[in-house]
Formats: structure tokens, C-alpha cells, sequence
């Protein structure tokens, strides 16, 4: 049956449109409740569960379906789910269009009054079609609202209706579940005191006219991890200069949480602050101690430098909430009994969160999951609900889920509908899978790669061509051939963005019969690749290149020790080691000539843990020994991938993934400039080429580790390099490699760009077709932003892993001193590095209980003064590394100073640790 609705609509030029709305209404859809004779055969898609809910219900005691409405749906359901998933949620809470239940809207009735008839409608259909198929065991449908009219209405229309509270509460048999309710509003469930805190969020309508004139600015709140009531708003669409503005104090704060979007007032300039240098961390228990508060924020106010002060503002709405669930430690209450705690998540950036539980004490030292519901105007905190119990802290497994999670890495299995479009087993190449692909099984192809690497993406060969060049190959895994556009395992692919490698753990983009088998470039087994050939002179020019989809049949998977040692090897020159020392001697021709045009040899330390085989604890911790072979193939990736890029661009200018790195600002660099300038050196910073050859040049005989140094700092100045679509941009150029034009060509099992660009280039040279998404820069764009994104989050993802597996290290080795280096010199700490272990740490000076040493900073050399010995940075010390565990939540690598010796502030290396298991004590001493 078809329902039409006609409007007249006024349009810009003045004119009159008739609009004309179509409904069709369905006779033929089922009820969805099985075994109902009068539905048979008109069931589509998912049915009601076979057998109805039956709990102990004291309300419902019969057996009965939930029919929730839908803003029970929204914030109960969508209070635990990320943002991003709330729209295609909500569309899909919808009943179908039946013309048994079909609802119009009556003259003078909102639309949300005519949608909570039309559940009420379908609730009171169902009861009574129910009530037809099964007469002796009457089969209910209860009706589940929190809106106080909805349900009396429903009740005076004779429709079983309760709230979620009321429902859950009656279910005896669980009496946890409550716990895990969300609370009903901003301004439900608030504390007894009337006191109000905070002011109140002005409404949308005015923060959008606000932000049209210029009142206010809109922006992204980004909380500090240091100091609890410090936050800065990055502007969204303002100039270069002015994109930061500078929250302080609780009151300023007003209730936003990190990643919220809100709206901003900037304060008078005779009321503008410069960022704090002060750690503040929220450790109270009080939750109405405003007073403190208060007290702490007239610290932050210290007199600056007018050249420090930065725009000030303050929030005074909120555009959209960015919550998301939290993992973290519960802080059970001092008053016994009490059922009110608080919650500190992981995240330092985070506010505490009350939560309601009757479960304290089983919860207490254990992982657990809490999702904001609201900040009311007289709460210190926000109002949440327990989601989910993760388990036992410093558990490896829980403390891995908990750092997936915090950092929004999907690691959920592969659902049924992915796996169903990867190849059937036994797989091999057919003849249709070499049409339009070159046979290459003949070259002497070897991949060289980790120890232990399984997920083989790239493989080389170099062989004599006898006119006097050389042939030189990359061959990459066809991933593409196996993931097509579109389907689940692509848009699945595309979700997760990255493969992210743990410490114990790798985290796949794909599923792994493609990461480990079918596009793992294994040795001795044919597999599909995407080549990029090069005909190369001696002097490593290149003369041709050409791009090709190929079969190779590697002939050594190899680890970079087992190249370099056929390559050093006098004994040895079979074809693949004649092959490996062809490409290392063009490699390093290449990277010559890279470095002389301005490419930069950065460095940044990084660790291997050896493991233990049964416990997979780690039994040692040591940096990463590079050897030519990793350089050997790291040129050749970078050439691959530049000549892909300059390709794809040629073909594709307004719609090519391409990776740009951009020129840091000035003011990045001074930090690089006053350390070296300390160490009588000079850092030129005005281009690419002048900060490669200052590099260079900066060495000293007496103190050899002072150039790695210098190239740590280096890299600490740069910007993030990130992937864009060249109809979207005009600056392409990677600052870091010297390169007019970059892309990401080369792993394509670990990466979804790489994949985009294979189809790309199978397009550009005529082996694939191209489909609509592909050529769409808009969509593109969107894609680049979330692998931006999750790049960026595997990255703190692996940096939380080697923190955790660090922890464990030195929780079994005990205490131990070893040498450092200066990297950093602060207010009242110095920031070290340890050679040894690759590891970064901070050694305080102010400590809590003890006497505070004379500490004069000088931030222009930059140096700290502890009593008279005077720290400067690459300054070498020695440092007592332990574990600190006094605090669970944050458990950390504690470091102090003892040599030089200072008395009163640095410690003998055989001194007895502090108290560094003290929870540990106190909850035996619970147990006792």
C-alpha cells in the first residue's frame, strides 16, 4: 500500500517546489516470533529468539520479549559504544513499515510524541498477536521507557510498561546488573550537596550564533596528562598563529573531557596565563573539597614573562561529546558500606567518574570498564555506570586488552562474514590468475627480513642483464588480488587501518591465511606479487622502469643477519649472495646520494625483549643492532615506493594516496640549537640539507654517543608524516626523506594505503579496473584521516607494550644502576636515556615527605643548578633504575640520581629500594 504527503516548499530565487513523500506500507511482514502459523513464510532476515526471556523477574513472571524505546536504546545501549557508531545504530532502531502498525502524524502532535505512539502502536500489536498463536502460555511484550508520560499512557492504554530501572531492579536473580545502568540525565543521580560547581552550557542555538559572529570559537579540548586543571583547545579553521588556546582552573574547564568538542569565550588579555610548568595529578578522595581546588589553582597563577602568555578562554559549551568507554582501577570508598566510589581511569587525561556499585570489593585491584552519563552542574565528577570487569591488574593479558582498548586498536576476531570471502583451501595459481600477470618464478628472488617475521611483504633480486646494467626487482604481496573493493574483508581491511605489533602479540589487519600464508612471500612456494622493476646502471642511475603483476617463487627467506653474513662471507657466492651484494652496493650508492640532497639520518632508540619460552616473561631488554642489510633494504623500499608515487600521480593527479612529511616550525628547533650550542657546536635548522650536514658535522673524539644524541633530539622536532590525497593538497613534499613526491607501496599486508595504492597503479598500467570510491578525492580524504588516525594509535599502542614489558623486565632484575645520558632539563626534574637498554626515564628532585634541594633553572642555556653542581643536557650520570608500584594504577619506571654525588639529593647504587611493593603488602595484610 502506498501513503503520499504533499508539501509546497519556498525556494532561494523565491519560487514554489512541490514536495512529494512516498511511504510504502507492507502487508507481508512477519511478526518475527517463531512457530507463529500466522506469519509463516513471511519471515525476513534475523527472528525473536526461540525461547522468550524468563529471569526471575518479579514484575514479569511470565515468559516475555523487551520491546526498549528507542532513547532507552540511545543511552543505555550507546552509552558503552564509541563515537562514530551512534548514527548507523540509530537508523537501524527503526520498525518496519507494516500496515498493521503504521502510525501518521496527527495536526498538532510532535514528532516525537507521534514516535512514541507508534512503539506503544506495535507493543500493544504484538500483545495481542501473541496472544492469538499461543493462548494457554501467554507469550508478553513489555514495554521499556524512561519517559515518565510515555509510560502512563501506556498504562491507561493497557500496555505492561516499566522503567529500565524498575525491570532491572526486579530481576533478583541478578542483582549486579544494576550497577551497569546508566543514569537518566546530566542533572539525575546528583550529589546531596546543593552547591553549584560549575556554570551552565549555554544551548546549541546559541553557541552556533556565538560562533557565526565571532563571540565564541569552536575547537577540539585536549586535557593535559600533567596537570589535572590545565587543558588546551586546538581551533578548528583559525590561522597558524592562533590555533591554541589555554584553559586553567576547574571552573574554566567547565565539565569537558578530553577530545570533546566545545565552545570557547577568550578572556580579556589582562587575563591571559602562560602553560604551567607545574605536575598536578588528582589523587583526592573528597568529592566536594572545592576548596583545595581552588587553593591548588592559585599555584598554577605564577608570574610569566609577557612573551609566554598565551590566549586564555574558557568552555562554555559543549558541541558534541566525544565519551568513550574507560578502562581503569576503582578507588573503593573509606566509608564502609558506602555504595558511592570513585573511578580513575588509565588515562590521565580523563576525570575521575562516581559510579554506583554494589561490587566494590570484588572489583577492587581489578582492570575494570566505566562509561561516563553525565556531568551535572553541582558534581566534582562526572555520573557513570560499570560496564565491564577486564581482570586482575598486571595481568599481561588484561594489561594488553586495557592498552588495545585506551588506545582504540580493533582486536576483535574476524567476524564469519570476512573470512567467508578469503580463498578456499588448498589454493594455487591458476591460469586465469596469470592473465595479465608476468611469470618471474625463473629470477633468483630472496626476501630479507626480522628475525621471526611471518608476514613476508617484499622480496629483491639484482641480476647481470649483459649489456653492461643491472636488473633490480622489488616484488611486493598482491594482497590486492585477494581483498577486492568493497566487500566485508575490505571495508574490514579498511577499519582497522594498520597491523599492530605488540611486544608478545601481533595485532592483523588482515585475516591470517593472507598475512602469514597465501601473501606471505615464503620461500620455495609460488606466490603472486606486484613488481617494480628497474633497469639500473653501476652507478645506480635508473635508465627504465616499468610495473608489473607477477608469480615469484622466493628462493631464501632470510633474516638481515643471514644476508649480512652472506654477503661478508668470502666462502660464499652462489646466485642469491651474488644477488644480495649487487643490491647492497647500489644500496649504498642510493643512500649516498640521498643524504646529499638533503634526506635526514635520524635516530631513535629501539628495544628487542628476549623472552622466556614458558612463562613469556622478559629475561633480557636490548637495543636493536642494525646492520647494513637493514639499510640495503630500506633503500630499495623508499625507491619502490617513490617511483610508485610519481606514477600514480602522472595517471591520477587529483586522486593519488600519497604520504607527505611537512617542515617542522622554527620553534621546534630550539631545544636541538641550545643543546648543541652547550656542547660549543652549531645546528643549522633552515632547511632539510643544512640540519643534514650540521648533523654530519657535529662529533666530538672525547665523546663519541654525542652525534646519536644529537640525532635522538633531532627526531623528537619533527612532525608526524601523513597520508593525503593530492586533489586535496598542494604540498607534497616529505621533508624527512628529501623527496618532491612519497607514497606507501611496499607493505601492503600490514598497511590498508599500500593496498589503495596497488589498486591504483593495477589501474594506471591497465592489469585491473577501477570502481567509484577509488576516483572520489572526497572519499579518500576521509579514508586518509582514519589511517592517520590509526597509525598514529599503533604507534602509542607499541609504546604502551614496551612500557608494560619494561615494567615486568625490571620487576625481576630488581634494582640496578647503569650510565645515562641528559636528554632533558626541567623545573625541578631531568629527563635521561639509558644506551644500555634504550630506555627513557625522569629524575625528580622535589619529592613528597623530604627536604627540597636549592634548584635554579636556566631556561635559555638550558640548564638546572641542584645545590652547586649545574646539569646541562648530554651531560653523562648514573642512575638506580626500579619499578614503583606504590601506585597500581600507574605503575612506572622509577630512576634517582647517584652520580655525580650531591649530598642530600643523589644515592649510594647499593642503597635499599623504597617500599616499591607496597600495595602488595597492604592487600596481604587485607587478607590477614
Amino acid at each position: 500500500m502506498l501513503k503520499s504527503k504533499t508539501f509546497l516548499k519556498k525556494t532561494r530565487a523565491g519560487g514554489v517546489m512541490k514536495i512529494v513523500r512516498e511511504h510504502y506500507l507492507r502487508d507481508d511482514i512477519g511478526c518475527g516470533a517463531p512457530g507463529c502459523a500466522a506469519c509463516d513464510g513471511a519471515h525476513e532476515g534475523p527472528v525473536l529468539e526461540p525461547q522468550p526471556l524468563d529471569p526471575a523477574s518479579s514484575l514479569c513472571p511470565r515468559p516475555h520479549y523487551l520491546l526498549p524505546d528507542t532513547n532507552v536504546l540511545l543511552h543505555q545501549i550507546l552509552s558503552v559504544w564509541r563515537p562514530g557508531t551512534w548514527a548507523s545504530v540509530a537508523s537501524s532502531l527503526r520498525l518496519p513499515g507494516s500496515l498493521e502498525t503504521y502510525v501518521e502524524q496527527e495536526q498538532g502532535e510532535n514528532a516525537n510524541d507521534r514516535n512514541d505512539r507508534a512503539i506503544r502502536v506495535a507493543v500493544k500489536w504484538y500483545n495481542e498477536h501473541l496472544k492469538k498463536m499461543s493462548a494457554e502460555n501467554h507469550l508478553q511484550v513489555i514495554f521499556i521507557t524512561n519517559d515518565k508520560k510515555n509510560k502512563e499512557k501506556a498504562i491507561e492504554e493497557g500496555i505492561p510498561a516499566f522503567t529500565c530501572e524498575e525491570y532491572v531492579k526486579s530481576l533478583t536473580a541478578n542483582p549486579e546488573l544494576i550497577d551497569r545502568l546508566a543514569c537518566l540525565s546530566e542533572e539525575g543521580n546528583e550529589i546531596e550537596s546543593g552547591r553549584i560547581i560549575f556554570s551552565e552550557h549555554l544551548p546549541l542555538s546559541k553557541l552556533q550564533q556565538g560562533i557565526k559572529s565571532g563571540t565564541y570559537v569552536q575547537g577540539t579540548f585536549r586535557a593535559s596528562r600533567e596537570n589535572y586543571l590545565e587543558a588546551t583547545v586546538w581551533v578548528h579553521g583559525d590561522t597558524e598563529e592562533d590555533k591554541e588556546i589555554i584553559l586553567q582552573g576547574l571552573k574554566n574547564l567547565n565539565r569537558a573531557v578530553h577530545e570533546d568538542i566545545v565552545a570557547v569565550e577568550l578572556l580579556p588579555k589582562n587575563q591571559w596565563v602562560a602553560p604551567s610548568s607545574v605536575v598536578l595529578h588528582d589523587e583526592g578522595q573528597n568529592e566536594d573539597d572545592v576548596e583545595k581546588e581552588e587553593e591548588r589553582e592559585r599555584i598554577l597563577k605564577t608570574a610569566a614573562n609577557e612573551k609566554m602568555l598565551k590566549p586564555t578562554g574558557r568552555v562554555v559549551g559543549i558541541i558534541k561529546r566525544n565519551w568513550r568507554p574507560y578502562c581503569g582501577m576503582l578507588s573503593k570508598s573509606d566509608i564502609k558500606e558506602s555504595r558511592r566510589h570513585l573511578f580513575t581511569p588509565a588515562d590521565r587525561r580523563i576525570p575521575r567518574i562516581r559510579i554506583e556499585t554494589r561490587q566494590a570489593s570484588a572489583l577492587e585491584g581489578r582492570r575494570i570498564i566505566v562509561a561516563i552519563d553525565g556531568w551535572p552542574r553541582n558534581s566534582r565528577y562526572p555520573n557513570g555506570h560499570f560496564v565491564k570487569n577486564l581482570g586482575d591488574v598486571g595481568d599481561k593479558e588484561t594489561e594488553t586488552e586495557v592498552l588495545l582498548l585506551e588506545h582504540d586498536v580493533p582486536h576483535q576476531p574476524f567476524s564469519q562474514a570476512v573470512l567467508s570471502f578469503l580463498p578456499k583451501m588448498p589454493w594455487s595459481i591458476t591460469e586465469k590468475d596469470m592473465k595479465d600477470r608476468e611469470d618471474l618464478r625463473h629470477l633468483c628472488v630472496c626476501s630479507v627480513d626480522p628475525p621471526g617475521c611471518t608476514d613476508i611483504d617484499d622480496a629483491l633480486h639484482c641480476r647481470d642483464l649483459g649489456n653492461g646494467n643491472l636488473e633490480v626487482g622489488v616484488h611486493i604481496a598482491d594482497v590486492s588480488h585477494f581483498i577486492r573493493p568493497g566487500n566485508a574483508l575490505d571495508q574490514e581491511s579498511a577499519r582497522r587501518g594498520t597491523t599492530v605489533y605488540l611486544c608478545e602479540k601481533r595485532i592483523d589487519m588482515v585475516p591470517e591465511l593472507l598475512s602469514s600464508n597465501l601473501c606471505s612471500l615464503r620461500c620455495n612456494v609460488d606466490r603472486l606479487a606486484f613488481s617494480c622493476i628497474w633497469e639500473m646502471n653501476h652507478n645506480a642511475e635508473i635508465l627504465k622502469v616499468r610495473f608489473t603483476k607477477s608469480a615469484i617463487n622466493s628462493k631464501a627467506s632470510l633474516t638481515y643477519a643471514e644476508a649480512q653474513m652472506r654477503i661478508d662471507s668470502a666462502a660464499m657466492n652462489d646466485d642469491i649472495t651474488t644477488s644480495l651484494r649487487g643490491l647492497n652496493k647500489l644500496a649504498k650508492i642510493l643512500k649516498k646520494r640521498r643524504i646529499e640532497k638533503g634526506a635526514l639520518t635520524l635516530s631513535s632508540p629501539e628495544v628487542r625483549f628476549h623472552m622466556d619460552s614458558e612463562t613469556h616473561d622478559p629475561i633480557d631488554l636490548q637495543t636493536k643492532e642494525l646492520r647494513e642489510t637493514n639499510s640495503m633494504v630500506e633503500e630499495f623500499m623508499l625507491l619502490a615506493n617513490i617511483s610508485v608515487a610519481k606514477k600514480i600521480h602522472e595517471e591520477f593527479s587529483e586522486h593519488a594516496l600519497l604520504r607527505k612529511h611537512p617542515a617542522p616550525p622554527p620553534s621546534n628547533y630550539e631545544i636541538l640549537v641550545k643543546a648543541a650550542k652547550s656542547k660549543n657546536l652549531e645546528i643549522k635548522t633552515d632547511t632539510a640539507k643544512s640540519l643534514a650536514d650540521s648533523l654530519d658535522r657535529a662529533d666530538s673524539p672525547t665523546f663519541p654517543y654525542l652525534n646519536t644524541l644529537l640525532r635522538i633530539l633531532a627526531t623528537r622536532c619533527m612532525m608526524q608524516a601523513v597520508y593525503f590525497c593530492s586533489g586535496m593538497d598542494n604540498d607534497f613534499h616529505h621533508y624527512g626523506l628529501a623527496s618532491p613526491i612519497y607514497t606507501h607501496f611496499t607493505s601492503p599486508i600490514r598497511r590498508y594505503a599500500d593496498i589503495i595504492v596497488h589498486r591504483l597503479l593495477a589501474v594506471a598500467i591497465g592489469a585491473d579496473c577501477t570502481y567509484p570510491e577509488l576516483t572520489d578525492k572526497h572519499k579518500l580524504a576521509d579514508l586518509c584521516k582514519n589511517l592517520n588516525f590509526r597509525h598514529k594509535m599503533a604507534q602509542y599502542a607499541q609504546r604502551a607494550s614496551v612500557a608494560f614489558h619494561t615494567q615486568l623486565f625490571f620487576k625481576s632484575k630488581g634494582i640496578v644502576s647503569e650510565e645515562a645520558y641528559i636528554l632533558f632539563v626541567r623545573k625541578n626534574a631531568i629527563v635521561v636515556l639509558i644506551p644500555k637498554y634504550g630506555l627513557e626515564g625522569t629524575v625528580f628532585f622535589e619529592e613528597k615527605d623530604k627536604p627540597k634541594p636549592r634548584l635554579i633553572y636556566d631556561d635559555e642555556i638550558p640548564s638546572l643548578k641542584i645545590e652547586d653542581t649545574v646539569f646541562h643536557i648530554f651531560d653523562k650520570v648514573k642512575v638506580k633504575i626500579m619499578l614503583d608500584s606504590s601506585n597500581l594504577q600507574h605503575q612506572k619506571i622509577r630512576m634517582s640520581l647517584v652520580e655525580p654525588e650531591i649530598p642530600g639529593v643523589s644515592i649510594s647504587a647499593d642503597t635499599p629500594n623504597m617500599d616499591i611493593d607496597e600495595p602488595e603488602r597492604k592487600k596481604k595484610k587485607r587478607e590477614k
